[in-house]
């Protein structure tokens, strides 16, 4: 563990802090497709992310969801360590968007090396900025960017994520991801092909 720590985190956290995250820690495999964190789950302990991808959701008042972000390796969620620190129930349903590696850390040692270790601390507080920032950058989709807009900034991010340059998801998968319906995500992506934007194919969306 100590040697995928120091490839993903060696630039970011001094060696004594690896060990102790090596020594305290479980590596978690994951498929793409599984639930990582569900609504109302307790969480205890916060990921740090080795490989993949993972998206965030955040459930909404009519009991649909809606994507947040995105977290890719090297990151961790903010969300997760909001909910660890403050010892609620998650508010965020994690989805693995790819298949990947995940490092869970008990919660007792992330307040342990806030105090500990500067690393942590500006770790942690640039996650929150970064995921704050995608936070606001969502809510400046729905609130300024008409429904066509969202959908080729979201196929641009998820190509980017994938590090791909076509979307293997459903018409279905993203108007949940969108909080659309399908209908509507058929009829756009025809229109964003028609402008040459993406190409149709059967079980894929590829970008232009």
């Amino acid at each position: 563990m100590i040697d995928l720590l120091k490839e993903t985190y060696g630039f970011v956290f001094e060696n004594q802090l690896i060990e102790e995250i090596a020594a305290v820690s479980k590596l978690h495999s994951f498929k793409e497709g599984e639930v990582l964190i569900d609504f109302g789950d307790y969480i205890k302990k916060m990921p740090l992310l080795i490989d993949g991808a993972i998206k965030i959701l955040r459930e909404d008042f009519d009991e649909g969801e809606l994507l947040l972000y995105f977290i890719e390796k090297g990151d961790t969620c903010a969300m997760t360590m909001a909910c660890c620190l403050g010892q609620t129930k998650s508010e965020i349903r994690a989805i693995a968007e790819t298949n990947g590696t995940v490092i869970m850390i008990p919660v007792e040692k992330m307040e342990e090396w806030l105090g500990k270790y500067k690393s942590w601390r500006v770790y942690v507080f640039n996650s929150y900025n970064n995921r704050l920032k995608e936070m606001l950058t969502a809510i400046d989709n729905l609130a300024f960017m008409n429904m066509d807009e969202r959908l080729l900034t979201y196929l641009y991010g998820k190509a980017k994520i994938n590090k791909q340059g076509s979307i293997n998801s459903t018409h279905q998968e993203i108007a949940f991801d969108l909080h659309t319906s399908r209908v509507v995500v058929s009829r756009l992506l025809k229109a964003l092909e028609n402008k040459g934007k993406i190409k149709l194919h059967r079980a894929s969306i590829e970008l232009l």
